[in-house]
């Protein structure tokens, strides 16, 4: 669950949802990475820069099983049991499929819009109520206990796993293994690795039983080694932490306890689709900016629904597709979900999916759908132009993050065009 992005990396770092925009490297260059592990150059693949097909050679398995004999005594000196080691790592093999589809993650992101059609889509809403009616009692109490919303935890579910019917079907050992003999984030995934089998070695799962997506999230909620380690239970009280059986009730309470234990606030709304008034002032469109809602109100800010917000904590105002889009109010659990997954995207996917879930209406406003997001490479570009025209994004790395956002605002300022720091085509070809 991101953290690919905080703490959890989600159903494979959602690849094919935001890519560039949401995948974490976790990690510096190869050579730190190599260092930090304790690793000899010379038993890791070399990293080609670019490769459709990555095809392993003989030398190249022979390499992989050296390093997992190295990889043996540094377990070891981690409190990992041989009895652990013997039935984790006996037999396993080197998986280039793991390696393609962490090469060939798509460049092209999709736009907000055809996300949420997807994350709240009549059959995810329908497919959510009846997971909530059938797990109710086990929702009430997690609820009760962690102080998260039932629909909240729900549309997790929903949005990692599809409510548990695609729970991942990759040997979660094998692939840790192979993305820590892998040079490209070599140090995180030695991390997770050693975290996957403390928890073997717990008894909370058998290597076998150990199984998720290609990246190694785990499970209904699809929580990485080490947020299982930090935020997992045994609320059903057998002595296991299991978020991999069919039975949903630890994976459900360990997403409530992740969001706990990261500062939800119950009864607080993650969000809030706003009307904003004639002659708004977009420059204070940004997430540091922020007031109690009667402030805003006393701006013209209100719902779309025409009604004053309650003052439930400071707020922002964000627009995830610029003025032209729909606008919304975030508060503080918006921030919570974030260490979930730190995608925009995402949170409002959690988010609009857990007001479906709870009656709420879809969102008014109609989304820009004639638009095109831009690819990694064109963000790329529109960061190095603002910066050669004297607009400075803090790096060029083809991720719309806040400095880009600010770059972005500061040059439509200086344009007479609307501050909604929004990272548009329009934006590049003007740029151009």
């Amino acid at each position: 669950m991101r953290k690919c992005i905080g703490g959890v990396m989600t159903a494979a770092l959602w690849a094919s949802i935001v890519q560039a925009d949401s995948i974490n490297t976790l990690g510096g260059s190869q050579a730190i990475q190599l260092a930090s592990a304790g690793v000899a150059i010379s038993i890791r693949p070399v990293l080609r820069p670019s490769a459709k097909e990555y095809r392993v050679s003989t030398e190249g398995n022979a390499r992989f099983q050296a390093w997992l004999g190295a990889l043996r005594e540094r377990a070891s000196e981690q409190g990992i049991s041989a009895s652990t080691l013997d039935s984790s790592l006996a037999g396993l093999t080197y998986d280039k499929d793991v390696i393609r589809r962490d090469r060939n993650q798509a460049e092209f992101s999709k736009p907000i819009w055809e996300y949420l059609d997807s994350a709240a889509s009549d059959t995810r809403i329908r497919n959510g109520r009846v997971g909530l009616e059938r797990h109710r009692d086990a929702l009430t109490r997690i609820e009760a206990k962690y102080g998260v919303e039932k629909e909240v935890v729900t549309a997790i579910w929903g949005l990692e796993t599809s409510f548990g019917t695609f729970r991942g079907s990759d040997h979660t050992i094998r692939s840790l293994a192979t993305l820590a003999f892998d040079a490209r984030r070599a140090q995180f995934f030695e991390t997770q690795l050693i975290a996957a089998l403390q928890i073997i070695q717990a008894g909370d799962v058998s290597p076998r039983n150990m199984m998720g997506s290609w990246a190694g999230a785990m499970g209904h909620t699809q929580f990485m080694p080490t947020s299982f380690l930090d935020h997992a239970v045994d609320f059903d009280g057998d002595g296991r932490r299991d978020i991999w059986s069919d039975d949903p009730t630890d994976a459900l309470a360990s997403a409530a306890a992740y969001l706990a234990q990261h500062g939800w606030t119950k009864g607080q709304p993650w969000g809030v689709e706003v009307t904003l008034p004639k002659g708004f002032d977009y420059s204070t469109a940004r997430r540091d900016h922020t007031l109690m809602p009667s402030q805003w109100a006393a701006r013209g800010v209100v719902a779309a629904n025409g009604t004053q917000i309650s003052d439930h904590g400071q707020a922002a105002i964000l627009l995830p597709a610029g003025g032209q889009g729909v606008a919304l109010m975030i508060f503080d659990n918006f921030k919570v979900i974030e260490k979930y997954n730190g995608a925009d995207a995402y949170v409002i996917g959690i988010g609009h999916l857990s007001d479906r879930l709870a009656g709420r209406g879809s969102f008014q406003t109609e989304w820009p759908r004639g638009d095109r997001v831009l690819s990694f490479t064109e963000k790329k570009e529109l960061q190095s132009r603002l910066t050669e025209a004297g607009f400075d994004t803090q790096g060029v790395d083809g991720r719309t993050g806040p400095n880009t956002v600010k770059a972005v605002r500061a040059y439509q300022l200086a344009q007479g065009l609307l501050p909604d720091g929004y990272a548009s085509l329009n934006l590049l070809e003007a740029l151009r």
